[in-house]
């Protein structure tokens, strides 16, 4: 079987794809905290905000895909905001547990407080965004990472410290 081909911009249908999820997985989050308050939305918003700079600064500007179109769109995206890195760096840099610890929290900590919520007062509409939260957060950012942004990934193939991170077994082998 043929070595699969990376992507040196990847399809549009696949940025929007990768988008959507993430902006589900956004929109669930904010619609539970929401019972708590509208209140509540202004630091979900502002962490949201802070972890996507944080990995376009950090990481985007040293990517194989800075200014150009990778499957989620910050290649471009970072290109605008910020000066081009070390493409050495991203090789380089090694990310543990912790550091992407606060990208789950995106996900857990409205899971959670929904759960606490059906506890209290059980309604449909909550629910329903719990278990949307939990099947896009795994399933659908598995999906997208595995099946149409990692496997056709350029940086993966020259070096990526999250593929060390996630396929540890793999890269055992």
């Amino acid at each position: 079987m043929g070595e699969l081909k990376c992507h040196e911009n990847y399809p549009l249908r696949t940025v929007i794809l990768a988008n959507i999820v993430s902006l589900a997985i956004y929109m669930a989050g904010a619609f539970i905290l929401y019972q708590l308050g509208w209140v509540w939305l202004i630091p979900y918003g502002l962490c949201i905000s802070w972890l996507e700079m944080r990995v376009i600064r950090r990481s985007c500007v040293n990517c194989y895909y800075y200014g150009k179109v990778c499957a989620f769109g910050k290649g471009k995206l970072s290109r605008l905001l910020f000066p081009k890195g070390e493409a050495e760096r991203f090789k380089r840099d090694k990310i543990t547990w912790k550091d992407v610890a606060p990208d789950f929290m995106v996900a857990l900590v409205p899971a959670v407080i929904g759960v606490i919520l059906l506890i209290i007062d059980f309604t449909w509409p909550i629910l329903s965004a719990v278990v949307l939260l939990v099947l896009l957060a795994s399933l659908g950012n598995g999906l997208v990472r595995g099946s149409l942004a990692c496997k056709y990934c350029k940086q993966r193939e020259i070096g990526c410290p999250a593929e060390q991170l996630f396929n540890r077994d793999r890269a055992k082998a």
